[in-house]
């Protein structure tokens, strides 16, 4: 540490789709293509008090402020400073699990590098910490208040709310019993990007790391510190969550968009163990020395493509019991869940090679793909063919109905397996809904993101034909949301959001 901090330290971090690895991704060496969004969550870290508390005990504790606006929240906490143990001294209902783990781990991580400049950093500690936290819009549903005062279901009525507006609170159970979650939320990825902010705004306040802003950072080539905030964020949101996920949602909130592959689940199941038994500065040193094994290659959309997510409003779906049955169908019908998970595979691999391919030939031969692009984005894909006369063109055309024909063949496995395991992977709203929209001009790709369900579906779109689904979606009551890919991982931000335009992307996305 090179001395106290005063200045507040704003981070912001990305929420994501999945739009191959369903379920596969939970496995090793399987891989799955994730996009990061436009869609950030927000943390603000700043000193609780300008002076060191004289009642502190000696200095073994300090105090913590954690306010969420946008839920009218605010806890306070007691962090020891010798065990790193919180306590919430508010009401209960207004604990943040989540925000807890990332306080405790990056404390540790900071207690852990500055073993022998402790005294600097307890004096930054003594100062409390007062975190904030926000997250844009996209990030939740304002379905019912859109439908409530009377506007149509399009992106222009979304961008009417201010930023980071107030969040509704879902009441009772949908489809069959699942419990919706207790905020109305769009399948962002939420608690990730909010972990991985979080994470990354302390680490970088108390000097751990040193985050690039947000201007810098597609020249950002050294990635030891996002390594740093990706161990520790990862960390903190599974043992949060209280299960070993995959963590691709971590990975491209501090990474940005990619082809990822899960790291080893006994990475975190042995710091599970070790928390009980060995000091937390300890075990978070063994996080950060141990050999992480995920893989993640650069990977985002093709020039000229668009990524667009619309929310039906069936309601929600409960991931997690949905992954519970379709392992439990695995170890029930090992044969054909293996025959289906080697066909998904090599679906989803071919997805990823045909996308590849088209930002190759981007390169190679931009007139020609920009030409083929901007014309196909007029018309349905069963006219694309036409475009193919041209010699330059043909190459492009031929791997944009590969794509096509890929993803087809994609959905209706993930629409088998969901049937054999008895789950709604893709239910048949939802598949009369993505039908309709591959109908759309322009339309490369619908699905159901992730482990699907009823939360959301997405459509990658050329050129300019994204308002043509909206359009389509709004008569078919789905909601096209504001947010759009952006490859860009976790960044340090200038200002208090709520005080500086980076928001104003967001509202600019519905004229698009």
């Amino acid at each position: 540490m090179s001395g106290e901090v005063t200045m507040a330290v704003v981070a912001s971090a990305p929420g994501k789709v999945l739009i191959t690895g369903g379920y596969l991704i939970l496995e090793r060496p399987n891989a799955g293509l994730v996009l990061s969004t436009n869609a950030r969550f927000y943390a603000i870290v700043k000193p609780l008090y300008e002076q060191t508390k004289s009642d502190s005990c000696a200095g073994a504790w300090t105090d913590v402020k954690l306010t969420s606006p946008q839920l009218s929240r605010e806890a306070v906490y007691k962090l020891d400073l010798d065990n790193l143990t919180v306590q919430c001294v508010s009401s209960s209902e207004t604990r943040n699990p989540f925000v807890e783990y990332a306080l405790q781990y990056s404390v540790a991580a900071a207690q852990a590098t500055f073993d022998k400049k402790k005294n600097l950093l307890h004096n930054v500690l003594l100062k409390g910490l007062d975190i904030t936290i926000l997250g844009c819009n996209d990030f939740y549903s304002y379905r019912n208040q859109i439908e409530e005062l009377g506007l149509p279901l399009t992106p222009e009525s979304l961008a009417n709310f201010p930023p980071f507006s107030s969040i509704t609170f879902n009441v009772g159970d949908v489809n069959g019993g699942n419990c919706k979650p207790e905020v109305a939320k769009t399948g962002l990825g939420s608690s990730a990007a909010m972990t991985t902010a979080v994470v990354a705004s302390l680490l970088h306040y108390l000097g751990v790391v040193k985050l690039s802003s947000s201007k810098d950072h597609q020249e950002r080539k050294d990635t030891a510190d996002l390594d740093v905030v990706h161990k520790i964020a990862q960390t903190a949101h599974c043992i949060a969550q209280g299960k070993v996920g995959s963590g691709f949602d971590v990975c491209s909130a501090v990474y940005g968009s990619q082809r990822y592959v899960r790291f080893s689940p006994d990475l975190i199941s042995s710091a599970q163990a070790a928390e009980r038994t060995v000091p937390l500065p300890e075990v978070i040193t063994g996080i950060l020395k141990g050999k992480w094994d995920h893989d993640r290659t650069e990977f985002s959309l093709p020039p000229l493509m668009n990524l667009l997510l619309g929310e039906p409003g069936t309601g929600g779906s409960s991931t997690p019991s949905m992954v519970g049955a379709v392992k439990k169908w695995q170890k029930s019908d090992p044969q054909k869940s293996l025959d289906t998970w080697r066909r998904l595979l090599d679906a989803n691999s071919a997805l990823e090679g045909q996308l590849n391919l088209l930002t190759t030939l981007a390169k190679e031969e931009w007139d020609a793909y920009r030409y083929v692009i901007n014309n196909c984005s007029r018309l349905t894909s069963d006219k694309w063919i036409e475009q193919a006369f041209e010699t330059k063109g043909k190459a492009v055309v031929n791997a944009l109905l590969g794509a096509k024909d890929t993803m087809l063949l994609i959905r209706s496995l993930m629409r088998w397996m969901g049937e054999a395991a008895g789950v709604p992977i893709e239910p048949e709203s939802q598949t009369k809904l993505l039908d309709a929209t591959m109908k759309v001009e322009g339309v490369l790709l619908a699905g159901v993101p992730g482990a699907g369900g009823f939360d959301a579906v997405f459509a990658v779109t050329l050129g300019d034909s994204s308002k043509d689904v909206t359009k389509v979606w709004s008569s078919l009551n789905v909601l096209a949301l504001l947010v759009r890919e952006d490859p860009n991982g976790v960044c340090l931000e200038t200002a208090d959001p709520r005080t500086n335009a980076i928001t104003s992307t967001l509202s600019s996305c519905h004229s698009q």
